[in-house]
């Protein structure tokens, strides 16, 4: 099947083709013909199978009919980060060249003014995070009632950010006729709810099993001492047939050092975390799409906001807490058809998160190289330490070695008071008050 046989217009077909796209993919040749024919649409579906193309590609053909007013826009696409939003963006743009369609991004982090100049001027496609929406609603910037077609994309990234009551005042304020589409890599009872309460009567395409990986993605489960992590992500980096690598961690504070202590060793690395302005977050980006950088050190801001075409590998520098959040992150490489290597660098605390991940995604992470050496335990610890040598027993006193004598009493010895010297008596740990944190 090509893209021709699924109904899209000549113009469209032109673009796809300029992009170098030749077949859809499976959740496309399921969702697109039923979006053309106006019905509303729930799409299960891992990152990276082309989701994105699957709504926006209809969506081009549908509003290519049709007049925007001003502050009235006639389609929306809720999406929970700014990079997300920002890349439906540029698919809009790649794929909508040959049509004459408006569009206008509403993300936080940026002025509002050009924002709003947008929106006044009238838009066919309205791009936009919950909380920068609300906003601009509440300021009387923007009205929902001639939304003709709204888009829910990540639903359950939605929840997992707390943004299904602002889903929910959205979906009140826009008007009742319209095509709702909503897509999610797994479906909560939450999700079902919203969906069972805002959709009509809608179609149910699923390409995979919830929450599995992409079978395109060798996955690999490193055992590593907390002390050794940084050792077993530079030997992954120096790996030869790594490209360019996207690293995840769980904290801003670790994606900050990790970034500094690459950079020492001499790796071309770059960072996403939520202290960097959108500016700055769009620089560091560009550059990792430009090959520039080669590394790019993310939190989980970025996990389901990044789509790169190519990435060779992923590493998960933590596990993250969230097995949901594990599909997502190593979805960045293997996207497209192509093949992709995730590594997870997993400690002796990790052991349930792991098995959680496993549980989810059904199957055991293989296990790779050599097992680093584990931590000691309390009882090794304690059979390690050198038995402490015993205290030269002290000489009996004088009077008690002097045997009873009938010889008359001499006067006694004057005596020279004895300083024991205990410098190298102690073998054990340090008490707790003398010790010194390295930290």
């Amino acid at each position: 099947m090509t893209f021709a046989d699924i109904g899209l217009s000549d113009q469209l077909l032109a673009a796809v083709n300029d992009s170098g796209y030749d077949e859809p993919t499976p959740i496309q040749r399921a969702a697109i013909p039923s979006v053309l024919m106006g019905k509303d649409l729930i799409g299960i579906a891992q990152t990276g199978t082309g989701k994105t193309a699957a709504f926006v590609l209809p969506m081009l053909d549908i509003l290519h009919h049709g007049r925007s007013r001003a502050r009235m826009p006639r389609s929306l696409i809720l999406e929970p980060t700014r990079e997300l939003a920002m890349q439906v963006a540029e698919n809009f743009e790649k794929y909508g060249k040959y049509q004459k369609l408006s569009m206008a991004l509403l993300i936080g982090g940026v002025q509002m003014g050009d924002q709003v100049k947008a929106l006044e001027k009238g838009v066919d496609v309205l791009i936009a995070t919950p909380g920068r929406l609300m906003d601009l609603f509440g300021r009387g910037k923007i009205l929902l009632t001639g939304c003709e077609l709204l888009v829910i994309d990540e639903a359950d990234r939605m929840l997992d950010m707390g943004f299904i009551p602002d889903i929910e005042e959205i979906c009140s304020k826009l008007p009742k006729s319209r095509q709702t589409l909503l897509f999610s890599a797994t479906m909560p009872p939450v999700i079902k709810k919203l969906a069972d309460k805002f959709l009509n009567d809608p179609k149910r395409v699923e390409v995979a099993r919830p929450a599995t990986a992409n079978v395109n993605i060798e996955q690999r489960l490193v055992e590593v001492r907390p002390d050794k992590k940084k050792d077993a992500l530079r030997d992954i980096l120096r790996e030869e047939d790594l490209k360019n690598c996207i690293v995840f961690a769980n904290r801003k504070t670790t994606v900050r050092e990790l970034t500094t202590s690459l950079k020492r060793s001499g790796f071309a690395v770059g960072q996403i975390q939520g202290d960097m302005d959108q500016s700055a977050r769009i620089a560091e980006f560009d550059r990792f799409k430009t090959n520039e950088i080669n590394v790019l050190i993310a939190s989980d801001v970025a996990a389901r906001g990044l789509d790169v075409k190519g990435v060779s590998h992923v590493v998960n520098f933590d596990v993250p807490w969230q097995p949901d959040d594990y599909v997502h992150r190593i979805g960045r490489t293997g996207r497209a058809g192509m093949k992709g290597i995730a590594y997870t660098l997993g400690t002796r605390a990790d052991g349930e998160a792991i098995e959680r991940i496993e549980k989810l995604i059904g199957h055991k992470i293989p296990r790779v190289g050599a097992k680093v050496e584990a931590e000691p335990q309390a009882e090794e610890k304690k059979a390690a330490k050198p038995a402490r040598e015993p205290k030269a027993a002290k000489p009996a006193s004088k009077r008690a070695a002097v045997a009873p004598t009938d010889e008359p009493a001499q006067a006694p010895l004057e005596r020279t008071p004895v300083v024991e010297d205990i410098s190298n008596d102690w073998n054990g740990p340090m008490p707790s008050f003398l010790s010194v944190s390295a930290g």
